[in-house]
């Protein structure tokens, strides 16, 4: 019969706590990095819904021309409830991108809706979506340095990790030649 050292028990239990602690410790460092790339945005699409709401014209509030590929600036985008574009500031390509109106759709009777939106390959926005009274308001900006931030998150995870678990293997090899004793009483 095959029989399992305690040390051996002892020092697979160790390796699978260190993976769960660092594997949560980056999983909760990445999407607050996520969440919180969407703040700029919640407030831009909600005050961009007040003023139309207030009766600005669409096109006063969408005026500098932002190339969503490359810069990181916020842009906002404009659509009727039909979902056609009626204005924006955010272009690819030399045009303003649509989103699926679904997309939109579902910032319906809620504060805000938020989504990772990937217009084309290499350029990934976090965009959240409003509902104003005539309209639809989608505010986004770039994730490119959330990413950088995200990807560093991730190294410093996986450094933390494989120390961890080197002590651990490198503990274990050392206890195999030396016997410790408790003392009796």
């Amino acid at each position: 019969m095959f029989m399992i050292k305690p040390r051996t028990i002892l020092t697979i239990v160790s390796l699978v706590v260190i993976t769960i602690i660092f594997g949560t410790m980056y999983i909760s460092q990445q999407q607050l990095l996520r969440i919180s790339a969407n703040s700029p945005q919640i407030q831009l699409a909600q005050d961009t819904a007040a003023e139309l709401n207030s009766g600005t014209s669409p096109a006063s509030l969408t005026k500098n021309r932002i190339d969503i590929g490359n810069s990181l600036a916020p842009f906002v985008i404009i659509y009727s409830r039909s979902g056609q574009l009626v204005s924006g500031n955010g272009y690819l390509n030399g045009k303003i991108p649509t989103v699926p109106i679904g997309v939109l759709q579902h910032s319906n009777g809620k504060d805000y809706s938020f989504v990772t939106w990937q217009p084309q390959d290499n350029v990934r926005i976090a965009s959240v979506s409003v509902s104003a009274n005539n309209y639809y308001v989608l505010a986004g900006r770039s994730l490119k340095e959330v990413e950088k931030q995200e990807n560093s998150q991730l190294q410093f995870a996986m450094f933390g990790w494989i120390v961890s678990v080197v002590v651990i293997i490198f503990g274990n090899f050392v206890g195999k030649f030396f016997r410790f004793k408790t003392p009796k009483k």
